[in-house]
């Protein structure tokens, strides 16, 4: 990571409300919630940067902005306002908010990867694990039967499923193997940046770890660069180069995650830490 590259993902005054707004909005918030017209503001003027080989920490609690930034990052959600350009694409100049539904597909299956923390959201619980890859890799344009099968044991061994379970659908697999098979769908097409949405959360300390050591691993054998959202500090300091801190909508603190760690300067982040400790 060097921080005077071109950065691979950068967002600016991310605005998403939920509510028209009005005159004091933004300075008569109770929470991310306005006390007057009842508009709440669930990211609040959120801007920041992704650099290659990176994995960049997002850290706060339930109701913080954390996912629904992640999830607009991803297309679920729809923005209010803000810009948002990938390196990528359109060399960095074009706002990926504002590009057809078509250019939106292409960039979900090509320059970014999601691992969401249901992995609901992410697989097929029916299909194969192996179908799962295969369909991220036909949406990115490949119809090469044996590429694709040749892809998929590559990804599976990768995140350590055996190749014998490839035909198994998911729906048959414990927790911490279906976020692994969504790790691996996520990185099918080699994206530019891996977005990981609380891929612990609800699983046993074992499992948590071995997830975490795959991340590691992934991240120093494609060198991807990497989003990564959680409400455990713990998490944040094993895996983050910097990190922000989100709390009500809107980054109170971000640094380098070992002076976030060391030396919090903002209350709601020093009590993250003190938690920690």
């Amino acid at each position: 990571m060097r921080l005077n590259e071109e950065p691979v993902l950068s967002v600016k005054n991310l605005i998403l409300r939920y509510g028209e707004g009005c005159a004091v909005c933004q300075k008569n918030l109770d929470k991310n919630r306005c006390v007057v017209c009842g508009t709440v503001w669930a990211a609040n003027d959120i801007s920041f940067d992704v650099y290659p080989g990176e994995v960049l920490g997002i850290v706060g609690e339930s109701g913080s902005g954390k996912t629904t930034l992640m999830r607009t990052l991803y297309f679920d959600f729809v923005p209010t306002s803000g810009i948002a350009v990938l390196r990528e694409y359109k060399d960095g100049k074009k706002n990926i908010w504002e590009t057809s539904p078509a250019e939106k597909r292409m960039i979900k299956n090509n320059i970014m990867g999601m691992v969401y923390q249901n992995p609901v959201f992410g697989l097929r619980m029916d299909y194969s694990a192996a179908s799962n890859i295969a369909e991220k890799i036909i949406a990115a344009g490949s119809r090469n039967a044996g590429l694709m099968t040749k892809r998929a044991t590559e990804l599976l061994e990768a995140v350590e499923i055996q190749t014998s379970r490839m035909s198994e659908a998911p729906k048959n697999f414990s927790g911490g193997m279906q976020q692994r098979v969504q790790i691996s769908k996520a990185l099918a097409n080699n994206p530019a940046i891996l977005l990981l949405d609380e891929v612990t959360t609800g699983l046993d300390l074992s499992v948590q770890a071995k997830v975490l050591d795959l991340v590691r691993k992934i991240k120093a054998m494609y060198g991807i660069s990497i989003l990564l959202v959680s409400h455990d500090l713990a998490v944040i300091r094993m895996l983050a180069d910097r990190t922000i801190v989100m709390l009500d909508g809107k980054i109170v603190e971000s640094g380098l995650s070992d002076q976030i760690l060391e030396d919090p300067q903002h209350v709601y982040t020093q009590q993250l830490v003190h938690s920690l400790i």
